[in-house]
């Protein structure tokens, strides 16, 4: 029977299991892997967080996760990556993101990996609900019909995301 590599990329509705991720980069040349494990915290920005939800546009994820991958290894041909993202409903301690990246070196492991989750974090259309105490709210948007400055509103008007940011806080992300 042929061997099956793992993944490079993938987007899942379960649980996320690390040793594919890592078996994706392993090869005979690599001295060091590096690993990224993104777990559910129970607190962001001062707010207690109970629960995540991840959604995504699974096609366009997918494909600029097999891009970014795409550009990493492109860039560094020594350099092996791969990433596994969950979307749905997570609990505090759940992992959300594995990134792997494996080199000749561990400081070119480190750099691929650390590239990656910030690649992967800014471009890729995966969007954040964070549930606590306070509601549920979504991380980094801002309502795309209103411009910085005022834009008519009486003052004081909530576009009903009530997490405190502002626009140029964290880079947010337009929410469709």
């Amino acid at each position: 029977m042929p061997r099956v590599d793992p993944p490079r990329v993938d987007l899942v509705d379960s649980t996320v299991a690390i040793d594919p991720v890592v078996s994706a980069v392993s090869r005979p040349g690599a001295g060091g892997v590096a690993l990224f494990v993104g777990v559910v915290r129970d607190e962001a920005d001062g707010r207690a967080v109970t629960l995540l939800e991840y959604e995504a546009y699974r096609p366009m994820a997918l494909a600029e996760m097999h891009r970014i991958v795409d550009e990493i290894q492109r860039t560094d041909p020594e350099v092996r990556v791969a990433v596994t993202h969950r979307v749905g409903a997570l609990r505090v301690g759940d992992v959300a993101v594995v990134c792997a990246a494996s080199a000749p070196h561990r400081g070119e492991a480190f750099a691929a990996c650390r590239r990656l989750i910030d690649e992967i974090k800014a471009r890729v259309p995966i969007w954040k609900r964070e549930h606590g105490p306070e509601g549920a709210y979504w991380v980094g948007w801002r309502d795309a019909r209103c411009e910085p400055g005022g834009h008519g509103h009486e003052p004081g008007h909530e576009h009903g995301h009530g997490h405190g940011h502002e626009a140029g806080d964290d880079e947010p992300k337009e929410r469709p």
